[in-house]
């Protein structure tokens, strides 16, 4: 498989063979492939059949930038996600970690944590990903929701607090006294 520059992957004729052959042919026809005779012999052959066509990749000429932006106004979640107020939600999160009632944070602003959220968000915001930190929220409720599993934590994002708070990972990175700006340099 390779990718192009704004990072769309296409698939080669032998990337969909070995497809089939690790028993992955259910996932043939949600891939883009390259041109060739063959797309065109097995489409054609698909359509007198009635099965499923291939899809082919078709280059984009657009800058990266705005691609990247499009992309991130389209973050399909449910719309209730995309309204959350995070210094809200993560506050919220702190009393129930701290097990108190959430009035108590919102009075005690000078607890280490509010002070890590405020950081953190600061330099989400200046990232511009407010949009991401909703998402990662809507994906944990949906793993939780299906009981999927999910890793303990990797790499420098376990740094994030308030990725602690939403549940991407189980590392208390204020306890661990890990810098957050680690994962956001």
């Amino acid at each position: 498989m390779k990718t192009d520059d704004l990072g769309i992957p296409r698939f080669s004729n032998r990337d969909l063979v070995d497809m089939i052959y690790s028993g992955n042919i259910d996932k043939i026809h949600v891939v883009l492939c390259d041109e060739s005779e063959d797309i065109d012999k097995f489409n054609h052959a698909a359509q007198e059949n009635g099965l499923p066509e291939l899809q082919k990749y078709i280059a984009i000429d657009t800058d990266k930038t705005e691609f990247d932006s499009v992309c991130q106004s389209e973050w399909l979640m449910p719309e209730k996600y995309t309204k959350i107020d995070l210094s809200e939600y993560l506050i919220y999160r702190v009393a129930e970690e701290l097990e108190i009632d959430p009035s108590e944070v919102w009075t005690n602003r000078d607890l280490p944590q509010i002070e890590r959220i405020n950081e953190e968000l600061e330099a989400y915001y200046e990232h511009n990903l407010f949009n991401l930190l909703r998402y990662m929220i809507y994906l944990v409720d949906f793993m939780r929701e299906n009981e999927l599993v999910w890793g303990v934590g990797r790499g420098s994002s376990v740094a994030s607090y308030v990725l602690y708070l939403i549940g991407v990972h189980r590392i208390n990175s204020i306890q661990y006294q890990l810098d957050w700006r680690e994962f956001l340099r």
